[in-house]
């Protein structure tokens, strides 16, 4: 059994890109898995790739059964759209779907500290899901404080940080602009290491290929 909650320091970090791989790489392992996107605004592309990624095994609104279509945090859109989310509702579906998938991705919305509703951000939605957290950052230049703070804000939730994916594949339109990036990117992993004590998970288009999942990420021992 293997449930993860996928977050990111920002939005368009490459978390879906990353469930999808993982959900993928799950299943090519033999595992009954599917990745869930339970809250999406402006379009639904996120849900339709896990759908895809997931062998079609849900429908695209079980995979997403929340969305707005105004293209904002979803305090926001909810509010512009007049509408409330349950989330009692939706958290009891979420567990019921651990019951029926042994490996399950549950990816959240834009970064840590977005507004759901009125008092209620991802981080409070994670911790009622109480599921080990795996943060998706980018892996150059500007990395370690949106990192560290995140991981930070993760504990002081009294949630588990499972581990960092440093995901290059977010960065290749930044490298040529930024002469700093290739030092930051060589670095980034070691230092993260030593100050977080955390599993790092380098993602790029070689590990991305191989399809080889780290065991921290319910990956086979060898």
């Amino acid at each position: 059994m293997a449930s993860f909650f996928i977050t990111g320091t920002d939005t368009d970090v490459g978390k879906t890109w990353f469930t999808c791989w993982l959900v993928r790489s799950w299943r090519a392992q033999g595992h009954d898995a599917v990745g869930l996107k339970p809250i999406s605004t402006g379009d639904r592309q996120d849900a339709i790739l896990l759908r895809e990624a997931s062998g079609n095994s849900l429908t695209l609104d079980e995979i997403n059964p929340v969305h707005f279509q105004e293209p904002a945090a979803p305090l926001v859109a909810a509010h512009a759209e007049n509408r409330e989310i349950n989330f009692i509702a939706q958290n009891q579906s979420i567990h019921k779907l651990q019951s029926r998938f042994s490996h399950l991705a549950i990816e959240g919305v834009g970064g840590w500290r977005v507004p759901l509703a009125p008092g209620y951000e991802v981080r409070d939605w994670a911790r009622d899901l109480a599921l080990p957290v795996v943060v998706v950052a980018r892996a150059g230049l500007g990395t370690l404080n949106h990192t560290l703070l995140t991981v930070e804000s993760i504990q002081q939730a009294g949630l588990t940080c499972a581990g960092i994916v440093l995901n290059a594949g977010a960065e290749e339109d930044r490298a040529a602009t930024l002469p700093d990036f290739d030092l930051a990117r060589r670095t980034n992993r070691s230092v993260l290491e030593r100050l977080l004590l955390l599993p790092i998970f380098d993602f790029d288009r070689l590990t991305h290929a191989a399809g080889k999942v780290p065991v921290w990420l319910g990956g086979e021992k060898i």
